[in-house]
């Protein structure tokens, strides 16, 4: 099943919701700032992203321009960052069996719904 990491306040996030529901396939839709997901789940995330951690880190939000921004840190320790503080995590992520996608731009879910 396809899963969302979702955060409503967002613009693009609401938009990638908007194009699931359009497609006809289930989905789950997960509330990552209610429910962050454990580090373990964030490393398998990371994993089907194909990316590293750094890479999924927003930085434009303000805990990372006051706490992290300059800093050069692991990728255990970035993790760890956005375990604490997931509204570092980028959105929307859109995951299916083996594969994740950020979906910025909204159409990079295309790559999902194949």
């Amino acid at each position: 099943m396809i899963q969302i990491y979702h955060n409503n306040r967002c613009t693009k996030s609401r938009q990638a919701l908007q194009e699931l529901e359009k497609s006809g396939q289930a989905f789950e839709v997960i509330y990552y700032l209610e429910t962050p997901p454990a580090k373990a789940q964030l490393e398998e995330l990371i994993k089907k992203l194909n990316i590293k951690p750094f890479e999924l880190i927003r930085k434009g939000e303000k805990i990372y321009t006051e706490n992290y921004k300059g800093k050069t840190l692991g990728d255990a320790e970035w993790i760890d960052a956005m375990v604490e503080n997931p509204i570092l995590i980028e959105r929307p992520i859109i995951v299916s069996e083996n594969k994740a996608i950020i979906a910025r731009p909204t159409e990079r879910i295309k790559e999902i719904l194949r």
